[in-house]
């Protein structure tokens, strides 16, 4: 007995028409992956926003404690995360940059330029709790 075999042909995509379906995606890949920059860029921002409300709490707490503001960071109780320039998480630097016994003002500096324009995200909070971007990246 011989067995017949039979191939049927399936119906397929050429290499062509993937490798040209592939090209497509990555360029409208690349039209839209500049535009996810900023979104990136407002994400990280909410890191030394979040981490200036709390050095905020902390020095208001401070301050009711004993009538003045402090520059340290330690002795107010600030934990500063490790940054990204020693193998921790944190893309900002936090610093106090002034403290008297009526005001303070902290900066949140960032370690990593989100755009690769050699500018640096910056962020600042005062004894107000007025908080603002003072450098845009």
């Amino acid at each position: 007995m011989k067995k017949n075999k039979t191939f049927k042909k399936l119906k397929a995509y050429s290499l062509t028409e993937i490798l040209i379906v592939l090209a497509i995606i990555g360029i409208l890949i690349m039209l839209v992956l500049p535009k996810q920059t900023g979104v990136v860029a407002q994400a990280k921002a909410i890191e030394a926003q979040n981490m200036l409300s709390q050095l905020y709490a902390l020095e208001t707490n401070y301050f009711y404690r004993f009538s003045k503001y402090s520059n340290n960071l330690e002795e107010v109780g600030f934990v500063h995360e490790k940054t990204i320039s020693e193998g921790g998480q944190a893309v900002y630097q936090i610093t106090i940059v002034e403290a008297s016994t009526n005001s303070f003002r902290a900066t949140a500096t960032a370690l990593s330029d989100f755009d690769n324009d050699g500018v640096f995200n910056q962020w600042e909070i005062d004894h107000n709790r007025i908080m603002k971007e003072t450098v845009k990246d």
